[in-house]
């Protein structure tokens, strides 16, 4: 049987150390498999030594040629040895070249191979075989060249050993020559077979390579030399001084794939020139060009007129500081100031220093082209009049341009000089020097210049600059122009670190405004935020906010959510809970209360100077929970007539619960000490200087839990019915002499009607005889807990009247409390519900009710609707809502919200008002276009809010965002986050941006 003949490239192996192999497969007799013999030295072995007998070298050949195999050929030139080389040879003895180590590797092939001489080098011991019918011996690949063919002072070759005549034909032999300095490739084998590896040699039997069970990692890099695959379909050249490639070229080296037309090999010094379409991969990154030169191993060289693609793995660190410019709080969490929230930085609890963690994975491309790029080492790139860009190929909407651009992706960050962005083709930014993350983490520079425009301060320009002082420090210095008002500077500073056996962090922010040309005052504005815990048990911390007037949100405030700030928080407190079961706090907390319209004046709280609190809990005292809450407070006004004084409560319980899985009923009971002593009362006032209040308190809470399969939709779910009652009873006490500090009339919901007091604070507890009855009822998904629907109603029962009120309000009408409904859950598939309702039964009048629907198909995919109806005549509210974020189009996404209060309505007895008006109006209107390209994002939003019912505020936004490079304009992402509930990005985040300096 023969095999078909297929015309193949000639692929030449070459290790560094020196070991040459080539071969190539024309039309041969198919023949069982060679077996793969391997040189003891490999296997750290020492070299058998074999006495040989010399023979008689072949007269008829005139020296090594090439013979070419159908098309394929290879050729050689015999290279001189230098001088002194060749002096050296010819003084080393015969006997030496005799006594050289055999071939370091040998393999049998079926057919025969192409011929290639060696160059004049001192000559290794090689064993040719030899076909029977023919009586001219064929030197093979790796055998030293005959005596005839050698240069003028070299010494004589040795000569072949014959075969015996009645030998059976062998094929031709494939040899490489041994490595004098250093073996491509290392393997240890056990023991055991190192022992019997010497044995098992023989004269002309080598030692059989087993193959490995398991993959060898390569070897680390500088330990042993890394062998180069080279492939054409012509290979030329001199072994360890010149190989040259052409047609088809291709060197590979671990981790390098080098292509190219015409390839010339340095093997000494490991570098290759490539001539004509070349083209190097490493990993992910692709360069090319027609003209590269390279040294493989360390990676230095050039590549002229060149394209190249790199890729890249980066991401945020988790546990890190954050963007200062781009992370938003989320609603709920901004601090009562009136400035951007500090943003949360992490460390673990008794951490003893600030430790990054690695950043989350996340790919990162680049490419573009260049007159020359330079190799300057692994993960080093210099460009010359390059371009850059993150779009994918084929879509070029926007690059950077710069004379020369470095690319250290070591500590991932570029720069570079005379740099422009092209968006479109048209230059929209130009600076000297610039400089960017290649990886989304923070350094230092300016920051993406923004811009804006507002009815009260008029264009507006923000040129940031971001100082990454230390991994865990930073801040951002922003000057802000303000076209009618002047040159504001403003700073933020934020820290964070470990002392004490414990955290601390922080976030300081100054704004300075001097000489407003509208105001004709300096304008001001201070946060100072600092937290901290110590491993004792003991924690912290400072709150200071503070303003020059109180238009500065109004005129000045770069957050609309800012502009309806009136009390801004001066708060120190120190926390110890070392012992587990009990909690001490000491809290000094002040505020300033700003008055933006005068038709609504705010009312000044008093100042906590001080308020200490005791809290302990023991759960399991004698079968019993038992608890105890203690407070001292020292009220001091803020005003010239209002009273003062201090207040001390103390209010022990104990509870007897019994609880198993169906049902509970917990008694309890407790008692309230509360004592006054008013220092400074109001002239004339009949309040006396002391006071004294005693209530017991005794209640009992039960309920039980029922659940029934129930199928829904076709879907099964566990359904449960879950009554409780509550019973609550507080004897009456006059407290009309009390004053009023921190009391207030606590909101009426679900969790307030199984509450002891229906007010906020200790100045009034109410008289209480009654029942608060409930259910509440879940749909719960079996196969993971999930709830998905909530529904619940409630009512207190009133077994006497309420006698206990604050000034200025009157008492209950009625036996019962107003009725209570809620309903939360997935009505349908992506459509979710809220409702709830508090209706009057003795006056057949609906107080207050809020529905709202959310269709939320997919990431920026959402539409929400929602109305709110309020009777109460302090805060009336009577107002439609409705916000989205929806595609119109494969790019373009529209988003919006609008908010509408409605004229005075009646209802019932109850009247409302509006918010902001008496009259219908639009509260707050935002409309705008996202165009999103890929790599590549614009956004307009305009946004209207009412702040008083004269004043509203008018904001616009155009921001470009180009994909992990920056933004440049003014950010809507602030408004849209916290105005449109749901939004999200149509695609990621870019990095921190473009800095320059």
């Amino acid at each position: 049987m023969t095999c078909p003949y297929r015309p193949k490239p000639l692929t030449l192996i070459f290790c560094c150390a020196g070991t040459l192999a080539a071969g190539f497969a024309g039309q041969v007799e198919a023949q069982p498999p060679a077996l793969f013999r391997v040189d003891p030295a490999l296997l750290g072995l020492p070299p058998i030594k074999v006495d040989r007998p010399p023979v008689a070298a072949p007269a008829d050949r005139p020296g090594a040629e090439a013979r070419p195999v159908e098309e394929v050929s290879v050729e050689t030139r015999p290279l001189p040895a230098p001088p002194a080389a060749a002096a050296a040879r010819e003084a080393r003895p015969a006997a030496v070249v005799q006594q050289a180590p055999p071939p370091a590797v040998t393999a049998r092939p079926a057919a025969e191979p192409a011929t290639v001489a060696q160059p004049q080098q001192t000559p290794r011991a090689a064993t040719p075989p030899a076909q029977a019918e023919s009586a001219v011996a064929k030197p093979s690949i790796g055998s030293a060249a005959p005596a005839a063919s050698a240069s003028p002072g070299s010494p004589p070759s040795p000569t072949p050993q014959a075969r015996q005549p009645d030998s059976p034909p062998a094929p031709a032999e494939l040899q490489t020559l041994p490595v004098d300095s250093a073996v491509a490739a290392r393997v240890e084998p056990p023991a055991a077979a190192l022992a019997g590896a010497e044995q098992a040699m023989s004269d002309d039997l080598p030692l059989l390579l087993r193959m490995a069970r398991t993959m060898v990692p390569p070897p680390k890099e500088g330990s042993v030399p890394r062998p180069a695959f080279l492939s054409a379909q012509r290979l030329s050249g001199v072994v360890d001084r010149e190989l040259v490639a052409d047609g088809d070229a291709e060197l590979r080296k671990v981790g390098t794939v080098l292509t190219g037309d015409r390839l010339t090999y340095w093997p000494v010094e490991d570098e290759v020139e490539a001539v004509g379409s070349a083209r190097l991969q490493q990993g992910d990154d692709v360069i090319a060009g027609p003209k590269m030169r390279l040294k493989i191993e360390d990676q230095v060289g050039f590549v002229e007129q060149a394209s190249y693609f790199l890729k890249r793995q980066s991401g945020v660190p988790a546990g890190g500081l954050a963007d200062p410019r781009w992370e938003v709080p989320q609603s709920g969490d901004e601090p009562n100031t009136g400035f951007a929230a500090p943003r949360v930085m992490a460390i673990k609890p008794g951490q003893t220093r600030v430790k990054l963690k690695k950043p989350d994975n996340e790919v990162t491309e680049g490419r573009g082209e260049a007159e020359r790029i330079d190799l300057e080492g692994e993960n080093q790139f210099l460009l010359t009049s390059a371009t850059y860009t993150t779009c994918k190929p084929g879509n070029d909407d926007w690059h950077l341009s710069a004379a020369d651009l470095k690319l250290d992706y070591d500590n991932d960050i570029a720069t570079g000089h005379d740099a422009t962005i092209h968006f479109l083709g048209v230059p929209i930014l130009h600076s000297p020097w610039v400089s960017f993350s290649l990886n989304n983490e923070r350094k230092s520079g300016f920051l993406t210049p923004s811009y804006g425009s507002t009815s009260d301060s008029g264009v507006e320009v923000r040129v940031p600059y971001y100082w990454n002082i230390a991994p865990n420090m930073d801040a951002t210095i922003e000057p802000r122009i303000l076209t009618k008002r002047g040159i504001q500077l403003g700073t933020e500073f934020r820290y964070l670190n470990a002392a004490y056996g414990g955290t601390y962090s922080g976030t300081d922010v100054v704004e300075y405004l001097p000489n407003d040309r509208e105001a004709k005052i300096d304008r001001w504005g201070v946060a100072l935020s600092h937290s901290q815990t110590m491993a004792n048990g003991f924690s912290g911390l400072v709150n200071y906010n503070r303003v020059s007037d109180n238009d500065y949100y109004t005129d000045l405030s770069s957050q609309i959510s800012s502009t309806s700030k009136t009390q801004l928080l001066q708060q120190g407190m120190l926390s110890y809970g070392g012992a587990g079961w009990w909690t001490a706090t000491a809290n000094v907390q002040t505020y300033q209360t700003l008055q933006p319209d005068p038709q609504n004046p705010v009312t000044k709280p008093y100042r906590l100077l001080p308020q200490i609190t005791v809290n302990a809990r023991q759960p399991d005292l004698y079968f019993t929970d038992s608890a105890f809450f203690g407070q001292y407070t020292s009220f001091v006004s803020p005003n010239t007539n209002q009273v003062e004084g201090q207040r001390t409560v103390a209010q022990p319980q104990v509870s007897l619960p019994f609880v198993t899985p169906g049902w509970y009923v917990i008694p309890r009971v407790g008692v309230n000490v509360t004592h006054y002593s008013l220092s400074d009362p109001v002239a004339g006032s009949v309040l006396p200087n002391s006071i004294n209040r005693t209530l017991p308190i005794f209640s009992v809470d039960s309920g039980m839990t029922f659940e029934r399969p129930s199928n829904w939709f076709g879907r099964d779910y566990t359904q449960t019915l879950e009554p409780r009652l509550f019973y609550l009873n507080i004897p009456y006490k006059n407290q009309n002499d009390i004053p009023i500090f921190d009391t207030a009339l606590a909101d009426f919901n679900f969790a307030q009607i199984f509450a002891d007091n229906q007010f906020s604070g200790w100045d009034r507890i109410n008289n209480a005889n009654q029942v608060t009855a409930a259910v509440s009822s879940r749909l719960i998904d079996p196969s993971n807990g999930g709830e998905i629907m909530r529904g619940m109603i409630g009512q207190i029962f009133y077994f006497t009247d309420d006698r206990v009120v604050l000034p200025g309000t009157t008492t209950r009408k009625w036996d019962k409390s107003d009725f209570l409904a809620a309903f939360s859950g997935q009505v349908l598939p992506k459509v979710y519900l809220d409702a709830a309702l508090q209706y009057d039964l003795g006056d057949q009048d609906f107080q207050r009710y809020a529905v709202g629907a959310r269709y939320l198909p997919g990431p920026g995919k959402v539409l929400n609707a929602s109305y709110r109806y309020n009777i109460d005549a302090a805060t009336p509210i009577n107002e439609f809502d409705l916000s989205g974020q929806w595609p119109i189009s494969s790019r373009w996404q529209a988003l919006g919200r609008y908010t509408y209060a409605f004229k005075n309505d009646t209802s019932g007895s109850g009247t409302t008002t509006s918010v902001t008006s008496t009259g219908g109006t639009p509260v707050e209107i935002i409309g705008g276009l996202e165009y999103n390209a890929g790599c590549w994002a614009v956004r307009a939003v305009g946004h209207r809010i009412q702040t008083t019912q004269a004043d509203s505020v008018t904001q616009f936004f155009v921001q470009l965002e180009l994909s992990d490079l920056g933004r440049v304009g003014s950010s809507p992402l602030s408004v849209l986050q916290r105005r449109i509930p749901g939004y999200s990005l149509a695609r990621p985040m870019a990095d921190q941006g473009l800095a320059e300096q």
